[in-house]
């Protein structure tokens, strides 16, 4: 009797799966193989592999077209994705990530008198074997056993996907275009909680036939078994969960409709147990048949709408259908408010677009009327971003990591301001609070939406500043004032100082720095005292950074970062009158110093000191997860403190001047000095097949055969027993800081070198290409590959001076350029220089090339 009754729930518990609850996949591996080329062409000439079929920026198919999914969505408002098969994965739109959930959504195609298939590729075969819950037959992915097409292709042209399906017995030809809006400098549009899939399909037989396009979907909205159902709307329906006003969080809506004037649906699929609902939706459309039934109060399993066409031989129809969803509230709070007062809008994390618009009704409303404006704009971005000559790779890189922007990582609260996660874990954010030395590295949001890219420093200097300068370097949500009782991180709070300079040259507003600067000096002066209060010039008291570590002594990854601020505080003080010369004097001290005690011939290292400092004994020192047991101690006394890198090659050894760089500022450490550590880090740490390398740590991002750039190496010795703890790892998003700062220095085929290496481990294969992970998916330090772009070219706009700013490293270009007011393209043609507003306005006419002021042409 026992077993019978654990048998029963065993079942029931599966029957419940295919009725709506999702079921998360285990990720299979496979061997990825295949070495790159260098790349001369442009971006729409990709290149050949030799060992392989896929050429970069083109398109995914066969054994490449195993592991895509593309994120649809808003800037903070939640995200789908769209598989390369054309399958709906990764439904997150409840403010917390929802990794590999499929909700069992579903396109599919009937012929009158010739049967239907699901209009997406074949199931892929790691997915067979792959998800939770294999060996129960995959409960998560119920409408895998539906007939589909055979063969599928993608193409990604950011922020739109296009999908090819074709099936020898099937007299049509589909393509599927999935976007969302898109726009830089318009970061409400960008912001919406919207997404389109566009369904092209044309008669290719020799023959007039009779068509049903469908859309399925079961109520994935639902939570628990209260009151969902499936609501009426013009064209379509809305997937429902309502709930008591005590529980707030678990409402939400998700609209499906279509352009469609004749568009029938059925708004309660078949009740039943079991198999009963989606059985009896798939025997209407084989039978090439519609289904309309209205509303019921609750417990409808799913919903359908239909189109039918009738299609001549050659004949194509469009059918456009557009999602919309809303969820207002969530239970999302993370950290403690100082202040003890409730945030004005509640205690927990509400989406901005919850302030925009007041529900479901009002989304879907603009999101129809406004549909055609939204897709020129974004396709104007499209086309402008595309329209470049540089290597196919660089574009490839930079396009693949703006998803983050439309992806779980990146929130955007209440009152509009930006909030994010480092990456997104499988249902949950990981590593919370924009967190400062992590998105050091991004550099897309400060071009092409730098209104939320000055929001952050807004947090920075207020919220997570007390009045001693200590900088948290997590922010709340709710953004709120911090509870201070952690290390600040040098290298966030530095570059923070950093970006105040670039943010104020991007936006060219006097006002916002003078508003900010007094707490740029309290901060910097904070950073003095604690970091070099002997007045050296060197960060050498133990300094936390983004190795979660702190490191003891002096470094050349953090005094880097250092001069970078002390630079960045004199060329603004400077600009505002201010007297900023013991930060120039501090300056000067620091570089001699940096230059002549942490380089050793080659490379820059790090000085580790752990007596003769303000700081405690490590043992007794505050720190994250460094425990010294016993052994510990020993180890102590005969290295130093646990998780140092002493002498080896470290690839953010000079971070702060890459930093220093892309922030519009001369590099704070000599050129030549600069040069020869990254070409030691080419050298020591960028490695073709790690085979043979040994990584007790986290391998997935890069091992076997695969190639990647080490974070660290120790060439000439002194390894120590227990380096930082990272430091076997392989991080795409220093790889594309260390590549863009190789390119800055000219050496642009060594760069090259290591961005191929890391695209070739994403090439769709065993990782999604758009979904370079770290610590999370859609990690937010891979945004440094756009750094590629200035790295190149050198092209940067200066709203205070109005000149456009171009150092070629590749002779000829066009590339695609953003700045706070508008967008295009910038063009260096035999020393001429041109600029090319695409949207907005960009009001320069000079450009300085080489410290030269020369006319733009238009």
């Amino acid at each position: 009797m026992k077993k019978s009754n654990n048998r029963r729930f065993f079942l029931r518990n599966i029957a419940m799966t295919y009725l709506g609850v999702s079921a998360l996949p285990m990720v299979a591996l496979a061997t990825n193989t295949g070495e790159t080329r260098p790349a001369k062409e442009g971006a729409d000439t990709p290149l050949a592999d030799p060992a392989n079929d896929r050429r970069f920026n083109d398109v995914y198919k066969g054994k490449y077209n195993n592991r895509i999914a593309f994120p649809i969505g808003g800037i903070g408002a939640g995200m789908f994705c769209i598989e390369g098969t054309g399958a709906i994965s990764h439904m997150s739109v409840h403010h917390n990530p929802e990794m590999f959930y499929e909700p069992a959504m579903f396109a599919a195609l009937s012929i009158k008198g010739g049967g239907a298939r699901v209009l997406e590729g074949a199931i892929p075969e790691w997915k067979k074997f792959g998800m939770r819950d294999a060996g129960l037959g995959g409960t998560g992915g119920a409408t895998w056993g539906l007939p589909r097409f055979k063969d599928a292709t993608m193409k990604a042209r950011f922020p739109f996907a296009d999908i090819n399906l074709k099936d020898p017995v099937m007299p049509v030809q589909v393509a599927i275009k999935g976007w969302s809006p898109f726009i830089p400098g318009d970061e409400d549009h960008a912001s919406m909680p919207v997404g389109a899939l566009e369904y092209h399909i044309t008669n290719t037989g020799s023959k007039a036939e009779e068509f049903i396009f469908s859309y399925n979907a079961r109520n994935f909205m639902r939570q628990a078994d209260t009151l969902h159902t499936v609501r009426p709307m013009q064209n379509g329906f809305v997937l429902t969960q309502g709930a008591p006003e005590k529980a707030a969080e678990k409402q939400g809506h998700f609209a499906i409709f279509t352009a469609e004037p004749n568009t029938v649906v059925d708004h309660c699929w078949f009740r039943g147990g079991w198999f009963d609902p989606l059985t009896m939706v798939w025997n209407t459309l084989k039978d090439g048949n519609t289904r309309s039934t209205p509303p019921v109060e609750k417990d409808a399993p799913g919903g359908s709408l239909f189109v039918p066409f009738r299609l001549k031989p050659g004949e194509k129809k469009v059918i456009r259908l557009m999602m919309a969803w809303y969820v207002p509230d969530s239970k999302l709070r993370v950290g403690e408010d100082v202040s003890g007062k409730e945030n004005a809008f509640g205690k927990y994390y509400k989406p901005w677009y919850s302030n925009r618009f007041k529900d479901i009704g009002e989304v879907t409303a603009y999101w129809n009327s406004n549909y055609d404006d939204l897709y020129k704009k974004t396709s104007l971005f499209t086309n402008t971003f595309y329209n470049s000559s540089l290597p196919a790779e660089v574009v490839e890189a930079v396009a693949a990591n703006l998803t983050i922007l439309k992806s779980a990582t990146v929130m955007r609260q209440y009152d509009g301001r930006f909030w994010c996660w480092e990456g997104s874990g499988d249902t949950w954010g990981s590593c919370h609070g924009t967190c400062t030395h992590v998105w050091n590295y991004a550099q897309a949001v400060p071009h092409l939406f730098p209104a939320l890219e000055r929001s952050l420093r807004q947090t920075e200097f207020h919220e997570n500043q007390n009045a001693e300068g200590h900088q948290g370097f997590r922010a709340n949500i709710p953004i709120s004032p911090l509870v201070h009782n952690f290390h600040s991180a040098a290298d966030g709070q530095l570059g923070g100082i950093m970006k105040v300079y670039r943010d104020w040259r991007i936006g060219g507003d006097d006002e916002w720095l003078k508003q900010l600067f007094p707490l740029v000096k309290v901060s910097m002066d904070y950073c003095i005292r604690t970091w070099d209060p002997r007045g050296k010039g060197l960060v050498e008291e133990p300094h936390h950074n983004t190795y979660d570590i702190e490191f003891w002594g002096a470094t050349g990854m953090c005094t880097s970062f250092y001069l970078g601020a002390l630079s960045a505080i004199t060329l603004m003080g400077k600009h505002l009158g201010e007297d900023v010369r013991k930060y120039s004097a501090l300056y000067e001290k620091g570089k001699h110093n940096l230059e002549t005690e942490l380089y050793n011939g080659e490379y820059f290292i790090q000085k580790i000191q752990w007596t003769g400092l303000n700081a405690p004994d490590p043992v007794k020192a505050q720190s994250f997860s460094t425990q010294y047991a016993d052994e510990a101690v020993v180890l102590l006394k005969k290295e130093g403190p646990k998780y140092q890198y002493g002498t080896g090659c470290l690839s953010d050894g000079i971070l702060g001047s890459w930093i220093a760089r892309v922030c519009g500022m001369d590099e704070p450490v000599d050129p030549a000095k600069t040069k020869s550590h990254l070409l030691a880090v080419h050298k020591y740490n960028l490695k073709k097949d790690l085979s043979n390398h040994v990584n007790p740590q986290r391998s997935t991002y890069a091992l076997g055969d695969e190639g990647g750039l080490l974070l660290c190496s120790w060439p000439k010795g002194g390894m120590l027993s227990l380096p930082f703890v990272y430091s076997n790892e392989v991080w795409t998003g220093i790889e594309y800081q260390v590549a863009s700062h190789l390119m800055f220095q000219g050496e642009v085929e060594k760069g090259l070198d290591i961005v191929r290496a890391c695209r070739k481990r994403y090439d769709g294969t065993v990782r999604n290409p758009f979904n370079e992970y770290e610590c999370g998916h859609w990690y937010a330090r891979a945004m440094s590959s756009y750094g590629l772009l200035q790295g190149l070219t050198g092209a940067r706009y200066d709203a205070i001076d109005k000149v456009l700013y171009i150092d070629s490293k590749i002779g000829d270009f066009t590339s695609f350029i953003a700045t706070d007011k508008g967008f295009g393209t910038v063009s260096w043609k035999k020393g001429v220089p041109s600029l090319q507003v695409a949207y907005g306005s960009i009001p320069a006419t000079q450009a300085i090339v080489g410290g030269k002021k020369i006319p733009l042409k238009a």
